[in-house]
């Protein structure tokens, strides 16, 4: 696990215990040890201790006390949530870049479209980068990267689900809903945009089901009225 002595290695350790988790790479249960890790890195054990409260705010690991500290398993309400969030919060961003309407930022979104139709049967880790991407233009493109930054922390479960689910998601489906919203702000049609964006992060809640039936034991199990 690489990283740069030439910067503050808490943050550096965060990011790659986090992207693990989210990636499946440390799956739900594994334990996770802060001596081990600190000699992993060669550095003390605080920066370690330090990452692994944050990790556990997000939600994304556990500290038992006197018995170590595991990744969590996949919580649905949470993933819920978050989508309810980045709806809320995604639907308005598009409605000002409808406002704005900018050509640059159109060609830009639609050259990322371009090179997600190549990435379509790459790996996961690619599409999903890619995917990303265009979601944070959006946002930077709208003045809202901050808000985007504040996102990361919340939508940390989603992300899980979209690494679980790769294989269960067509990418011709999220690449068309992603020219949809890239259409709507073109033609200056901010209920359409709004619509696009809505039917676009709507997808989790048809799939969630599924996801979880395929991926018993990586969620806490939930209620069927709630996901």
């Amino acid at each position: 696990m690489p990283y740069d002595p030439s910067l503050p290695i808490g943050p550096q350790l965060r990011g790659i215990l986090r992207q693990q988790v989210v990636q499946n790479e440390l799956s739900p249960g594994t334990r996770i040890s802060e001596a081990e890790i600190a000699q992993q890195f060669g550095i003390s054990r605080q920066p370690v201790r330090e990452a692994f409260i944050k990790l556990a705010e997000e939600g994304l690991v556990e500290i038992r006390p006197q018995r170590g500290t595991v990744v969590r398993r996949i919580d649905p309400a949470e993933v819920l949530d978050a989508r309810f969030v980045r709806e809320a919060v995604e639907s308005d961003i598009v409605r000002l870049l409808v406002e704005k309407r900018d050509p640059a930022l159109v060609r830009e979104l639609r050259r990322q479209i371009a090179e997600q139709k190549k990435l379509a049967e790459c790996s996961p880790k690619d599409f999903i980068r890619s995917d990303e991407r265009f979601h944070r233009t959006l946002a930077e493109g709208a003045g809202k990267g901050n808000v985007w930054t504040i996102l990361q922390g919340l939508k940390s479960q989603m992300d899980r689900v979209r690494f679980l689910s790769f294989d269960l998601y067509r990418n011709d489906r999220l690449i068309d809903q992603h020219e949809a919203i890239i259409d709507s702000i073109e033609q200056g049609d901010d209920e359409g945009a709004e619509e696009a964006t809505r039917r676009h992060l709507r997808a989790v809640l048809e799939d969630l089901p599924n996801i979880m039936r395929a991926n018993p034991d990586v969620f806490i199990e939930a209620p069927e009225d709630q996901i």
